[in-house]
Formats: structure tokens, C-alpha cells, sequence
């Protein structure tokens, strides 16, 4: 047993060695060809996963990828929660509330009509599949929209979205597998459990929060002052473990934590300054190997028999859920926030901000080891969603926002 272990921690650093130095050099390549990273952290994924090279399987490394996949997905969100100004945000919560509840919801229900009637499935399950891609995708969005001019509310709606969006995408999921396992549904119930998670999840992120920051700030508190990094990382994962553990939204929690460590004048928050350098420094390394790690795994764990299969079919309820379900959604949301006053080349770019990735492929990933009916085309149907949304909508939003004009200067941020 000893020496099966020792073989398979072995073999573990082997394969995260060649995953974060391919990542590396692709991470430099990306910056010549003008190709978003994660499209090909996705391609070397495919190439070096089970179905071509061989060269890493992860299938014995269940709970790492696990781990990989929760703790990346909530430190992701831990940062984009750092980016959102608190008096901007509260200048767009409607809108960011609207797209991340009913948007979602009409989303799902777009989808899976056309899901319905091309892929020939019961309306059902048709809809189960519409609202595993229905949330997008931080693991994308935030690291890309940082690095984007575009005005501080519209970057702020699309980060914020991604945060709010997953808990309404995964109840949405769970309310569909139960009706489909035999039991009932109820828009009252469900509405109250999107409440309670996140809600939950804003009043633990805000409890971490103040803790880490008294703990780690300049006063008579501040006894692991000089040791922010580290307490970030213990915050981050301890608020995420709380929250799977009371039922609430750890994802929201981690945002929230973000939020007040991106606000730390509105709560007088006084953070030693050589330790918030260093924190710095770690964070973006940290997230980028993060990045590395999730993406070329996600390539890895793509199922090409599945995807070749029913490849036709799926790209056109993508092309549906792209190019219908978004642009449906956010113009039947957005503007009715008249205070936000959105424009409409603001609208139509947030028709376009639609990238999927690492919720909608766990979710799909559990619909196979539960046995769900028609899991093997919805699991398809990820895939190429995520492909699609990755290699057309991220790789296109900056040249986009130059179009519709909505690039401002670096300095009014």
C-alpha cells in the first residue's frame, strides 16, 4: 500500500511538473498569437490528456481535481471580489441581481427548448441541460475583464455576474434533477433557497471577512499582521468549507471577502504595506498557476467519444444559447434598470459576455457519476460549449469593446 501511494504521489508531481511548464510557455505564446490563454491551456489539455498523447490522466486523482477545481474557482472569485468598487456596484445591483436570477432562468429555458427540438430528448432533461450552461464563468472573466479598459460599471456587472450567477445556475440544476427523480417542483421553494445561498454566502463572506482583516490590519487586533497571503488563502478556504457545510454559497462568500479586502478605506481597514506587496505578488502567481492547472485538466477530462457523437447536434443548441438565450436574457433584464440607464452598445456586449467553463463542466461531470438520464449528451453538450465560448467570445471581447466604443483610458479606473 505504501509503495502504491509513493508511485502515485510520484506520478501526481509528474503531472502537475508538465502541466504548469506547458503552461508556462503557453502562457508566453498566447501573448504572440493574440489568443486567449485558457483556449490553449484547453488544446494542450486534449493533446496531452487520455484521447491523443497519454501523457497525464487524472481519472486516479478524483480528489485533488476536486480540490483543484473548488479552491481555484473560489480564489478566482476571492480577486474578482477585489476589483468591485462598492459605490459602483451599488449603482448597477439591479442589473447585476436581474441577469445573475432571471436571466438565468430564461436562459435555461431558451436553451432547452432548442435542446428539445434538436437533440430530440424529453423536454425534461432538455432543460436540465439548458441550466448547467446557464452561469458563466469566473475562472475566465475576472482574469480578463482585470486586464480590459472598459468602463469601471460594465467591467464590474460582467465580474459580479459570474459571482451571483453560479448558485442560481446550480439550484436551477438541483430543482430539475428532483423533479426528474420523482419529486415535485416549486418556484416559491426554489426562490428561497437562491435567497438562503446567497445570502448566506454574503453574510459569511462578510464575517470572514471583518475577521481576517482585524486579525491581519494595523491595531491592537492585529496580531498575524505581516502574514496576509497566507491568512487569505486559510480565509478563503475556511469560508468555503463553512458554507458547503451549512448548505449556503461558498463561491458568494469567497466574492464577498474579495469585495471587502478591495474596500478596505470604507471599512477602515489599515493593512501593513510590505506584507499587502507580498500578498500581491503571491496572488497573481498563485492564479495563474491555478488557471494553468483547471484548464489543461478541463481538456484532459473531455470525453471525444461522447462530443463526436452528437458534435452536430450540440453546436447548434450552442450556436442557440450563444447567439438567442443571451441576447434574449439580457435585453429582456437589463433595461429595466432605468437608474443604471444602460446604452444599447453596452447591452449588446453584455449579449456577448457569455463564456462557460468550470461550474457548468462539475455540474456535468456529476450528472455522469449520478446516472442521469441523457447525462452523456449533456455532458457533450459542455464540452462544446465551453470550446465554442472560449474560443470565439473571449478571444473577440476586446477587439469588440474597441468597436462598440467602449474602451476608456487606464488612468479613469
Amino acid at each position: 500500500m505504501e509503495g502504491n501511494v509513493t508511485e502515485l504521489a510520484s506520478n501526481l508531481m509528474r503531472i502537475l511538473a508538465i502541466i504548469i511548464f506547458l503552461g508556462v510557455i503557453l502562457t508566453k505564446l498566447s501573448k504572440k498569437v493574440k489568443i486567449p490563454d485558457v483556449v490553449l491551456y484547453i488544446a494542450a489539455g486534449i493533446i496531452i490528456g487520455p484521447e491523443v498523447l497519454k501523457l497525464i490522466d487524472f481519472k486516479e486523482y478524483a480528489v485533488v481535481n476536486q480540490v483543484i477545481l473548488s479552491f481555484g474557482a473560489a480564489y478566482i472569485l476571492y480577486d474578482g471580489g477585489r476589483e468591485i468598487g462598492i459605490k459602483i456596484l451599488n449603482e448597477v445591483k439591479v442589473t447585476v441581481g436581474l441577469l445573475a436570477t432571471v436571466g438565468v432562468l430564461i436562459s435555461t429555458a431558451v436553451t432547452g427548448f432548442f435542446a428539445w427540438k434538436v437533440l430530440g430528448i424529453d423536454l425534461l432533461y432538455a432543460m436540465l441541460l439548458g441550466a448547467v450552461i446557464a452561469s458563466t464563468d469566473p475562472s475566465v472573466l475576472v482574469p480578463l475583464f482585470k486586464r480590459m479598459n472598459i468602463s469601471p460599471r460594465l467591467k464590474q456587472t460582467i465580474i459580479s455576474e459570474s459571482a451571483f450567477n453560479d448558485a442560481a445556475g446550480a439550484i436551477v440544476t438541483f430543482a430539475i434533477i428532483a423533479v426528474a427523480e420523482g419529486g415535485s417542483f416549486s418556484a416559491g421553494a426554489s426562490l428561497l433557497q437562491l435567497v438562503i445561498s446567497a445570502g448566506g454566502g454574503v453574510v459569511v463572506g462578510a464575517v470572514f471577512g471583518y475577521i481576517l482583516h482585524k486579525l491581519i490590519s494595523e491595531g491592537k487586533m492585529g496580531m498575524l499582521r505581516g502574514y496576509t497571503a497566507e491568512m487569505v488563502v486559510a480565509s478563503v478556504m475556511g469560508a468555503y468549507v463553512f458554507c458547503e457545510f451549512i448548505g449556503v454559497s461558498g463561491f458568494m462568500a469567497t466574492f464577498v471577502i474579495g469585495m471587502m479586502c478591495g474596500n478596505k478605506g470604507m471599512f477602515n481597514f489599515v493593512v501593513y504595506t510590505e506584507a499587502q506587496e507580498m500578498h500581491e505578488k503571491f496572488k497573481e502567481v498563485t492564479i495563474s498557476m491555478i488557471r494553468m492547472l483547471i484548464f489543461v485538466l478541463l481538456g484532459a477530462s473531455m470525453n471525444f467519444a461522447i462530443i463526436g457523437k452528437y458534435w452536430l447536434q450540440a453546436l447548434i443548441v450552442v450556436a442557440a444559447f450563444v447567439l438567442v438565450a443571451r441576447p434574449v436574457s439580457v435585453m429582456l433584464t437589463v433595461p429595466l434598470d432605468r437608474k443604471a440607464k444602460w446604452n444599447i452598445r453596452e447591452m449588446l456586449y453584455l449579449c456577448w459576455t457569455r463564456e462557460t467553463g468550470v461550474i457548468p463542466a462539475a455540474l456535468a461531470g456529476m450528472m455522469m457519476t449520478m446516472g442521469i438520464p441523457n447525462a452523456d449528451i449533456i455532458s457533450a453538450v459542455t464540452s462544446i460549449a465551453i470550446i465554442t465560448t472560449l474560443a470565439f467570445q473571449a478571444s473577440t471581447a476586446a477587439w469588440l469593446a474597441r468597436k462598440l466604443d467602449l474602451e476608456v483610458a487606464a488612468e479613469t479606473e
